[in-house]
């Protein structure tokens, strides 16, 4: 058996832009995902970070079978997912999971907590029959660290991040082997982001889980993954394991998103050159030809407007999509 659980090659995901009201007729696309490649290792949690509007979400939703694919190939355990459907699709779905960014809006107010856990029951009979499934629910809330006698209480009774803990408890409910996390500790204060990144930690050491743990926090990406992609205007433009990328980054992008994490010590601040991006980002319905991060990059020449760099390893131990791809050590 492979070592990789899911391999993803090529992966498009466009978004027609359509005018008018009766005649409606499509006049662009957005490329929200326009060609990410990577692997995922059994047991491995491979980050994925980058400006909001890179294409992260998208990316998830479309690994989950929630949007069609335009183009691609994803792969699990050997098999191409993007073409199942009906019992084949329903049966993927028990492998792969997904937890949610909004603690708040992904439970339903109006189910107890106890209904909410124990839905995905009612969609797999086979996995609890009906006798077993109060004691699995109440056994998975023990998991998450909750009080299994909550059972019947409702989502608003519990505070932002024993939601979360609910959604994680929901998302575990039919011992999946892949759990898409997309930005789950985002909405919550920085104390309880550490106990959930915490709780996924051991859960994955349990249950021998992989993840995609989706962010915009480099610092969370790093206490959790072993390695990590950077996503900027729907392409992965570095990918490397977590010390490599974070210590010796080689792409101008990777390199700014560095530079802008906060320094806990006052001592080492004045230590680190800060490097400030001109521009916003460009629209992903005309992207720039070329390079897409070259109208923000000091690097950029003639040839970056011409040829899109290939994601390779120029220097160092990991591949970049940069044309001057260089190290350039940012973290002090």
């Amino acid at each position: 058996m492979s070592d990789n659980i899911i391999e993803v090659r090529d992966l498009v995901k466009h978004f027609p832009v359509r005018v008018g009201v009766l005649f409606k007729r499509t006049v662009g696309h957005v490329r929200a995902v326009d060609g990410v490649s990577f692997d995922l290792k059994r047991g491995e949690t491979l980050g994925v970070v980058g400006e909001s509007g890179c294409g992260k979400s998208t990316l998830a939703q479309v690994l989950m079978r929630l949007e069609p694919a335009t183009g691609g190939s994803v792969k699990f355990e050997g098999q191409e997912i993007l073409g199942l459907k009906g019992s084949a699709l329903r049966k993927l779905r028990r492998d792969i999971q997904i937890v949610l960014q909004d603690p708040y809006t992904s439970l339903n107010p109006r189910m107890t907590v106890g209904d909410i856990v124990g839905e995905p029951f009612e969609i797999h009979p086979e996995v609890a029959p009906k006798g077993d499934r109060r004691k699995k629910v109440q056994d998975l809330l023990d998991v998450v660290g909750l009080n299994p006698e909550h059972i019947n209480r409702y989502p608003h009774q519990f505070s932002g991040g024993q939601r979360q803990r609910i959604g994680i408890a929901r998302a575990l409910a039919l011992r999946p082997k892949v759990i898409v996390c997309d930005e789950p500790v985002s909405a919550l204060d920085v104390s309880i982001q550490a106990q959930v990144m915490n709780l996924l930690g051991d859960l994955q050491n349990e249950f021998g889980l992989s993840y995609i743990f989706i962010a915009h926090d480099l610092s969370v990406v790093r206490h959790l993954s072993d390695r990590v992609a950077v996503m900027y205007l729907g392409k992965v433009v570095e990918i490397g394991d977590e010390t490599a990328l974070y210590e010796h980054p080689t792409h101008p992008y990777t390199q700014a998103l560095l530079s802008a994490v906060p320094v806990p010590d006052p001592e080492l601040r004045g230590q680190r050159q800060i490097i400030r991006l001109e521009g916003d980002v460009p629209s992903p319905v005309d992207p720039p030809s070329g390079c897409r991060f070259r109208t923000r990059c000091w690097k950029a020449q003639e040839v970056c407007a011409q040829e899109e760099p290939e994601l390779m390893t120029r220097v160092g131990a990991h591949p970049s999509a940069c044309h001057f791809a260089e190290e350039k050590s940012v973290v002090p």
